[in-house]
Formats: structure tokens, C-alpha cells, sequence
């Protein structure tokens, strides 16, 4: 539902295995997504299907074909989730697999749900609790993140922001150029940008879209102008080779 979880797992695993790896296999959602299975693909034969919770850092969700069945794992985040989710869940994951059309309102209806202010706060707790973040530097070969930072803070906001954990992305990333995560309070820059052929004002550009995130949360997700095109799919579906289509 953003980082992509996928988790090697054996072919076969006992319900009592799985409780014991604290991974909750749920007989009803088996039905449901069954029941949304029929629903996109009525000729078909229904294969097995198995649906469970997962103790993930997001609201990711997978889906797999493997040997012939069905696996998807959801975030254990979508456990109180209303029946309607949980079906729009269903049918956005199985017709992602089967590549047939979404409907629009079971997109919505899951968008709403996860860009609700309790849905987006207790994701936020999760992250900070479960998740962790690699912290680089923000002294780069040519910019210094930090100097950038306190010179827009006086010009633009008084001195009076509070300065976040900053930091150059690990890799030359060039699809996300920059980000606010609120879970870590970090501000990450593309290290494509730390070269002498980068003109200031484009880091300075970056570092104020996401000092206005940190100023003005938004309710949810990653703003588009953070990266070079629209924001990941929180849906990752996996082929019979386990390569992502």
C-alpha cells in the first residue's frame, strides 16, 4: 500500500507454522478475494488462493502467481480495515495480476481509506517504530545540505524552523529527487544533484518544496513534484519467476 516488501518464503507453510513466524493466514479473506477472483475472471477455474497479514513497515500488499496459486500478503495495518477496502483491495490486486481493468470506484474507495488522518497517522507510528532509515551525510562533494538549509530558513521562515535529520540519498537516484519522510524527520536529496555542474538554485529549489512539506504536512502519500514521474504503486505483483511485471 511504498518501499516494496517482498518476502522469500517456503512452498509450503502450516497455519501453525505462520503463527509461530507471527504472519496471521485469515480463512475469510481467502473467500473474499475468491469471491473478486470470480468476479473479474468468471470462466476461470478459481485456483488456490492464499490471503495473509503481514507485519510490513507500510501499507504494502502483494500478490503472486506461483505453481499455480495464489499468495498475497497484506500489511498487517489493513486488519481493521471495513469489508469494502478489503474487497477494493481484492480486485485492484487480482486485476493488476490478470492485467484487466480497475474499476474506478474500488480505486477510490481504497484511496480514501488510506489517505484517512487516523489510517495515515498510525502508518506513520508504524514506520517509526518498525521501519529504519539509513542516515547519510549532509556535507556532499560540492553542497553542503545543511549550510543550504539554514540559508533558506533565514530568507524564508525567519530562522525559526527547526532543523530536520538531512541528508544525500545513498544512490544518484533519478526518479526520486527528493523527499520529507515525517516518520524520521528527514529531508533526503538525490546525490545526482551533488556535482559541480548543478547550479545552486536547482538544491535550493528541492530543499524548499520539501521544507513547505515539513512546514504544511500533507495528509498523505508522496507528493508528485518530489520525484521525476507519479508516485510508486503501493500494489506490487510478482510473476511465476517472481520478477515484478
Amino acid at each position: 500500500m511504498t518501499d516494496s516488501a517482498t518476502i522469500a518464503e517456503p512452498a509450503l507453510i502450516s497455519p501453525k507454522g505462520y503463527a509461530r513466524l507471527g504472519i496471521e493466514v485469515s480463512p475469510a479473506l481467502n473467500e473474499l478475494f475468491a469471491e473478486e477472483y470470480r468476479a473479474l475472471r468468471p470462466r476461470a477455474p478459481i485456483p488456490p488462493i492464499e490471503v495473509r497479514f503481514r507485519r510490513f513497515t507500510s501499507l504494502n500488499t502483494t500478490i503472486r502467481l506461483r505453481e499455480g496459486q495464489i499468495r498475497a500478503s497484506l500489511s498487517d495495518l489493513l486488519e481493521g480495515a471495513p469489508e469494502k477496502v478489503l474487497r477494493a483491495i481484492a480486485h485492484i490486486l487480482i486485476a493488476k495480476l490478470y492485467r484487466k481493468p480497475i474499476d474506478a470506484g474500488r480505486a477510490n474507495a481504497y484511496r480514501r481509506y488510506t489517505s484517512s488522518e487516523a489510517v495515515v497517522r498510525q502508518s506513520e507510528r508504524i514506520r517509526q517504530t518498525r521501519g529504519r532509515k539509513r542516515i547519510g551525510s549532509a556535507l556532499g562533494a560540492v553542497y553542503d545540505l545543511d549550510e543550504v538549509f539554514e540559508s533558506l530558513n533565514t530568507r524564508f521562515f525567519f530562522g525559526l524552523m527547526g532543523r530536520p535529520q538531512l541528508t544525500w540519498s545513498e544512490y544518484t537516484a533519478k526518479r526520486l529527487l527528493g523527499h520529507y519522510d515525517a516518520a524520521h524527520n528527514t529531508i533526503m536529496v538525490s546525490r545526482v544533484f551533488d556535482r559541480k555542474g548543478t547550479p545552486r538554485y536547482a538544491i535550493e529549489y528541492l530543499m524548499y518544496h520539501e521544507m513547505l512539506h515539513l512546514k504544511h504536512p500533507a495528509a498523505s502519500g508522496k507528493c508528485p513534484a518530489d520525484s521525476g514521474s507519479a508516485p510508486r504503486n503501493p500494489f506490487h505483483i510478482q510473476s511465476q519467476t517472481g520478477s515484478e511485471l
